[in-house]
């Protein structure tokens, strides 16, 4: 039987400030990427999602960011080796303490948005994120993006990597993301996006957006919580999946209960 586990980015609320529909999204996806802070996030609605998250069985992980509560975590920034590898390892400990307060816990750590861009390429960021997993927990997951230099630099250092795709985005001739710069980077057509994925996981390749059919072999897939079509996405690809014959579970978690 496929399988294949389904990611969304969620805890992105601040305050009164609120950001998607996390217990939607929980309903449907095998794995959370809860933000821890710096990029979204305050201590209480990250609680919240935890405990939503730890009540219906879905694995959780840290969505660790730079420290951009204003860009929202999607500004490159040029942060020392030293402090990066310390702003890992304080957001991925605030969020395992607020974890083990509902009884669940982190599993694997999945960066956010301008860092994760950045690392997937970038060896010395790359470098700082692995070595804060290795002072951690090396036994936490890094996930990071599919056929990217990052996943290679983290096995080599001893840790266990996911690839991930991702399902409402655009990709470039050469595997990379289309930059959310450029017109037609965010797909919204959920019967579009569902059949891509469905194409990914049966066959291992994806179109770009030029047109070239690469090969891409993920792990997860991850559809953008912060989408205001994020549900109807997330429903569908799903939806899809599961017509198909292909499960739905956590990575890590491939054998059938």
């Amino acid at each position: 039987m496929q399988t294949i586990d389904l990611n969304s980015d969620l805890g992105e609320s601040f305050g009164a400030w609120s950001m998607g529909d996390d217990t939607a999204i929980l309903e449907l996806v095998s794995s959370a990427n809860v933000a821890c802070g710096f990029h979204a996030g305050d201590p209480a609605g990250i609680l919240r999602t935890l405990k939503a998250a730890a009540a219906r069985g879905v694995a959780i992980g840290a969505h660790v960011a730079y420290p951009d509560l204003v860009g929202f975590g999607r500004r490159n920034m040029d942060i020392p080796a030293e402090q990066l590898t310390a702003d890992v390892i304080y957001q991925i400990g605030a969020l395992q303490g607020l974890a083990r307060s509902v009884g669940a816990r982190v599993s694997y750590v999945k960066p956010h948005g301008a860092l994760y861009n950045t690392i997937a390429s970038d060896p010395v960021q790359a470098a700082a994120v692995i070595e804060a997993l290795l002072r951690l927990d090396p036994a936490l997951k890094l996930v990071g993006l599919a056929n990217s230099p990052l996943l290679g630099w983290a096995r080599e250092a001893g840790l266990s990597c996911v690839a991930e795709a991702f399902a409402d985005r655009a990709y470039t001739d050469d595997g990379a993301l289309v930059s959310r710069s450029r017109p037609g980077a965010v797909l919204h057509d959920a019967d579009l996006i569902a059949q891509r994925m469905l194409r990914l996981v049966n066959e291992g390749v994806i179109e770009s957006v030029d047109g070239r059919v690469i090969a891409l072999q993920a792990d997860s897939i991850c559809v953008h919580g912060d989408s205001p079509y994020a549900v109807a996405i997330a429903r569908t690809l799903k939806d899809c999946l599961h017509n198909a014959g292909v499960k739905i579970r956590a990575f890590g978690q491939r054998q059938p209960a």
